[in-house]
């Protein structure tokens, strides 16, 4: 696991472990001397289910998967799987009788439809395999889950639809009426990232428009059309606000970032930026080429020409490294 966010998921799923092994192993223990008893069975799991916290529901399985006790939850017993063949769910794939416990990846439950989590642990007995324990969660219950996964800060480039980079050399810019009046267009955006509380914006050059999130109202975003980007009375609609503590991106260097959107939209026919975006909390810029490539970058790294994102020539201007 590499990726920032598999790291994430990796570290909420040991935190889980650590919760819940020991736990379970101790429950496994208690049902071994009763084991395979139905009633007996669900006699020890009701009677233990308190002690494992944020658990959906705990049965028990022969060595074949088929079940051996009913469902235990909060609620009482839940007759109905006594005998069910759990053998093709996905917590059990790969996993008797290589290790005595294993938490499952994320699948969908049958019985919520909801993303669940399975914890499967070998019951023993003189040091034989008898039968494994099985406890299901639901990731809504699980508070060691609910960790805010963080954007990394790094410059991060994502290939777009191979059919339109087969083709990019067959294609040319055409200029669309905000790149007629661009200049205007780019000084209206400053304003209303910088003094009117646009917490994200994002240009659409080829379609000439914009979608802008406000701090005011983050849940909706508001479209501006061309006619709207080329008036200045646009900004009255938007109450001036001092511009945010929590910014990572500094807000004298949004014109340049603008500036650089204006540069990467002109410099070349083929390769041309059709939309960027600015995010002053996690300081990304993102950018979404001719090519249907994208890159999101950190905005000092946008800004610094002699980072690996300006590599190459047009003409006497310094070319993206945009993978076609």
């Amino acid at each position: 696991m590499n990726s920032p966010i598999q790291r994430s998921i990796s570290k909420q799923r040991r935190a889980l472990g650590t919760l819940i092994r020991p736990i379970l192993g101790r429950i496994a223990g208690a049902c071994s001397a009763v084991w395979p008893d139905r009633e007996a069975l669900d006699e020890v799991l009701a009677t233990h289910l308190a002690e494992l916290p944020y658990c959906a529901y705990i049965y028990a399985l022969g060595t074949d998967a088929i079940q051996l006790s009913d469902n235990i939850n909060g609620s009482g017993r839940l007759p109905e799987h006594f005998g069910r063949d759990r053998s093709s769910r996905p917590y059990l794939n790969s996993v008797y009788p290589a290790v005595d416990y294993n938490l499952s990846e994320a699948y969908i439950s049958l019985l919520s439809g909801r993303p669940s989590i399975t914890a499967i642990q070998l019951v023993r007995r003189d040091g034989r395999v008898i039968g494994l324990l099985g406890a299901d969660f639901d990731l809504r219950d699980l508070p060691l889950t609910q960790q805010l996964y963080e954007e990394p800060d790094q410059w991060r480039q994502m290939k777009g639809d191979p059919s339109i980079r087969g083709l990019l050399f067959q294609q040319t810019r055409i200029k669309s009426v905000l790149d007629s009046h661009i200049d205007e267009v780019m000084s209206i955006m400053e304003e209303l990232i910088a003094q009117r509380g646009v917490f994200h914006g994002k240009l659409h050059f080829s379609s000439s428009r914009a979608t802008l999130w406000l701090v005011d109202d983050p849940y909706r975003y508001r479209i501006l059309e061309v006619e709207d980007l080329i008036d200045p009375d646009i900004c009255l609609a938007y109450p001036v606000r001092p511009y945010s503590s929590s910014a990572v991106l500094p807000q004298d260097r949004i014109k340049p970032i603008l500036e650089g959107f204006k540069k990467l939209r002109l410099a070349d026919e083929t390769v041309y930026l059709r939309s960027g975006s600015i995010n002053i909390f996690n300081g990304l810029v993102g950018l979404n080429f001719s090519c249907d490539g994208s890159h999101y970058i950190p905005w000092s790294e946008f800004l610094n020409p002699g980072s690996a994102f300006w590599s190459g020539d047009i003409g006497s201007t310094n070319r993206p490294a945009v993978d076609a």
